[in-house]
């Protein structure tokens, strides 16, 4: 999945040949899951329709203060444009419109959105190669990218002039590309890797019956959305379970039983920068698992039950630069109980929720939680989503390891 995928993306295009190609990258924009918006220059029209670029973005294309086809004269608010946008792309980038840009002339709808734009703005510069390198349209790339907008460099090639050289405008594959490049360099985990855990462990007590928990996988899976969309590489180990989840920087390890967790979790481990075991792992399994399903004889069963080894202790044990996180399912006693295992497994944070608050805990769409860290700083919130909660665990953890 694209990073570009939900962004709300407007794209302005300006009156240089290189306008027919953004034909082309609507269509990779949209491909990417990205909803598209278009304003142009007067003079784009002459290179590329607006219907067109409508008819690929699925939205009106926008090129004045008013639609000109409408009686009514409707007003096109640049200042809504700008807001609405989550990245704006200027592509192709000609020299009048860049130094416009510059200089903050405001003569069309694309340059007033522009000023009124509050997102990143990226550019991709196209003309011929004596106008590319003129001191002037230096001085528009220099000014531009001190406001902080982002360049898309040209390249080299056949120019419209005839000539060869620098200043034909990077192709729309490439324009994609450098903007999620970009995005993911911008993302505060890019380059690190997290372990997570999920979901309950099943322990066998013969071929068909088991020992689990009410634990859905929820809470788990929103953190590993939430981490990769952080830019982490995320491997999660999850025991059973309906959740399902698509994502480029997530590898699903699937596994039953906490012995087979505690495996996964121990290959992983060691080069693993952040940890989070959110994965309700049984306590006790069956000391023998029957080869053949258990009949009804007897009116009653005996199970002898063996405990089984604590995967969140073993890393707090073996942790050498790992930021190592815990979960604490409590219904008396939370702070005091959740202190006590923050200190004796290791951890550096441990995220309490009771049994006891309505809406939380398992099985539901929300959490009520307290972050406790190793320097005894205690954060409470109220009844959020599962979805809000991991965006929270995500900030702090992000918070602690650049403090």
């Amino acid at each position: 999945m694209s990073i570009l995928s939900g962004k709300n993306i407007l794209l302005g295009v300006t009156g240089g040949i290189a306008a027919y190609k953004t034909a082309s990258l609507v269509r990779l924009f949209v491909k990417a899951g990205a909803q598209i918006k278009v304003v142009i220059t007067p003079a784009a029209k002459d290179f590329i329709t607006p219907l067109t670029l409508s008819t690929l973005s699925k939205n009106p294309v926008h090129s004045s203060f008013t639609n000109e086809e409408d009686d009514n004269d409707v007003w096109n608010n640049h200042v809504d444009l700008g807001l609405w946008a989550d990245i704006f792309v200027i592509a192709p980038a000609t020299a009048n419109t860049m130094s416009k840009m510059a200089n903050g002339v405001c003569n069309n709808l694309l340059l007033a959105t522009y000023l009124s734009a509050k997102c990143p703005v990226y550019f991709a510069p196209a003309m011929d190669l004596d106008m590319y390198k003129h001191p002037s349209t230096l001085s528009s790339f220099n000014k531009l990218e001190q406001f902080g907008n982002i360049m898309i460099p040209a390249t080299s090639g056949e120019l419209a002039s005839g000539l060869v050289g620098e200043g034909r405008m990077a192709e729309p594959e490439d324009i994609v590309s450098y903007i999620e490049n970009h995005m993911l360099d911008q993302l505060p985990l890019r380059g690190k890797k997290l372990l997570l855990t999920a979901g309950p462990t099943y322990e066998a007590i013969d071929p068909v019956r088991f020992i689990g928990n009410h634990s859905s996988g929820k809470m788990g899976f929103e953190i590993a959305k939430a981490a990769a969309n952080l830019g982490a590489e995320v491997t999660l180990v999850t025991g059973p379970t309906h959740q399902q989840v698509t994502h480029a920087l997530i590898n699903v390890v699937p596994v039953v039983s906490a012995q087979n967790m505690y495996d996964a979790v121990h290959q992983y481990y060691k080069t693993t920068d952040i940890a989070i075991l959110s994965a309700a792992v049984a306590d006790f399994t069956p000391k023998e698992v029957a080869t053949q399903k258990i009949k009804k004889k007897d009116k009653t069963l005996t199970l002898e039950l063996t405990k089984t080894k604590d995967i969140l202790a073993s890393l707090g044990d073996t942790k050498e630069n790992q930021f190592l996180v815990g979960f604490a399912l409590e219904t008396n006693n939370e702070l005091e109980n959740a202190k006590g295992k923050l200190k004796k497994k290791n951890l550096n944070l441990i995220v309490l929720n009771s049994l006891r608050d309505k809406g939380a805990g398992f099985q539901s769409d929300t959490n009520k939680v307290t972050f406790i860290d190793n320097k005894d700083c205690i954060t409470e919130f109220n009844l959020k989503s599962k979805t809000d909660v991991a965006k929270d665990l995500l900030n702090e953890i992000v918070k602690q390891i650049n403090a």
